[in-house]
Parts: C-alpha cells; sequence; structure tokens
C-alpha cells in the first residue's frame, strides 16, 4: 500500500473517556516539501474526527463529501451519527470508487457511549481497533503505540501517546514532520489543538 501512498503519518488511539485523532502536518510530493502547514485531521460528526494519510486533494474531498452525507442523514433521524455508521457511510463511498479509488488512509475515532476506532483503506475496507495507525510513518508510529498502550488510559496519557509516536515516526520518515494536530473526542464534544515541534 505505501508504495504509491504519500508520505504523512496518522493514528488513532481510544482510552476511557473518549477518543484521540492526530496527524503531523507535512504535506509532501516525492522529494519536495510542498507546505508545512497542512491539516489531516477532520471533524465529521459532533463526536467523530479522522485523520489521514495520502493525497491531500483526495482527504479533502472526501471528507467534505462524507461531511455532507452525515449532515443530511442527522437532519432526517434527528441525532447525531454515531462513528460506526460514519465508518460504514465512508466505506461505502470509498468502495463505490474501486476502479478510480481516493488514495487516502483514513483512522475513523469517536464516541457513542463507549469509544471505537476504525481504519479504512483506499478501497473502503473497514477494520475496528482500539488504536491504530496509518501513513508512511505508521509501522514505527504502531510499535510506540502497542508498547505503550493500555486500556485504562487517561486523556492526558492518550494525547501524550499520539504526539509521542508521531514524533518518533517524524524522527525516520522524512515524509512527516512539522508539527501535530490533535483532535479529542469526549461526549462533551470535540477539542483541538496543534503541537509545535
Amino acid at each position: 500500500m505505501s508504495s504509491y501512498m504519500p508520505g504523512a503519518t496518522a493514528v488513532g488511539i481510544s482510552y476511557k473517556g473518549g477518543v484521540v485523532v492526530a496527524a503531523e502536518k507535512r504535506i509532501s510530493y516525492g522529494t519536495y516539501i510542498v507546505s508545512k502547514t497542512g491539516r489531516k485531521v477532520f471533524k465529521i460528526a459532533d463526536k467523530v474526527g479522522a485523520a489521514c494519510a495520502g493525497l491531500i486533494g483526495d482527504m479533502q474531498i472526501l471528507m467534505r463529501e462524507v461531511s455532507s452525507y452525515v449532515k443530511i442523514r442527522e437532519l432526517e433521524t434527528r441525532r447525531s451519527l454515531p462513528p460506526n455508521s460514519v465508518a460504514k457511510l465512508l466505506s461505502v463511498i470509498m468502495f463505490e470508487r474501486r476502479f478510480a479509488p481516493f488514495i487516502t488512509q483514513i483512522v475513523i475515532g469517536g464516541i457513542n457511549g463507549k469509544p471505537s476506532v476504525y481504519v479504512l483503506d483506499p478501497l473502503g475496507s473497514v477494520i475496528p481497533d482500539k488504536y491504530a495507525s496509518v501513513g508512511s510513518g505508521a509501522e514505527i508510529a504502531i510499535g510506540i503505540i502497542d508498547a505503550e498502550y493500555t486500556d485504562d488510559m487517561s486523556e492526558e496519557d492518550a494525547k501524550n501517546l499520539a504526539v509521542k509516536s508521531i514524533r518518533s515516526a517524524v524522527q525516520r520518515d522524512a515524509a512527516s514532520g512539522d508539527g501535530v494536530d490533535v483532535m479529542v473526542i469526549t461526549d462533551n464534544g470535540v477539542k483541538e489543538e496543534t503541537i509545535k515541534f
């Protein structure tokens, strides 16, 4: 997968009160750094967010499309869409485009009673997990998370682990870098911050 996947590192980590999704800010094209201030973290619904790796244009179009479908569905049902429904919807959109796929991998994170994380590949496969990592720095990031993840982490621990895993990937993956966008999703909604390094 990563042979044609433009560089990035994006992670999602669930903890007992919510989910953290995060991605670094570098947008590269081959060996050229196009931007150091890119955003690869998106809010999709009230309590659902996504972190993406891949072509920045593809992820922006896809996030815009899924967000508008979510809004329509929420207006019809008069309640916010849970993360599993958002993941399923995204999966359908991506699978419909399987002959000309969006070049992006996505980590969806959200909360609906309990926190959940889903990974989607460019063809729309959905894999649920407690934590996940995608992009060119994924192998390094997931190694850090594997070693330190626990089921009873606090929000602060989960956030620090997300940043630490991306920071480790950035040190080894030239296509990742320039700080981290972090989104924390809880029952109270979504908080976002950018951490420079």
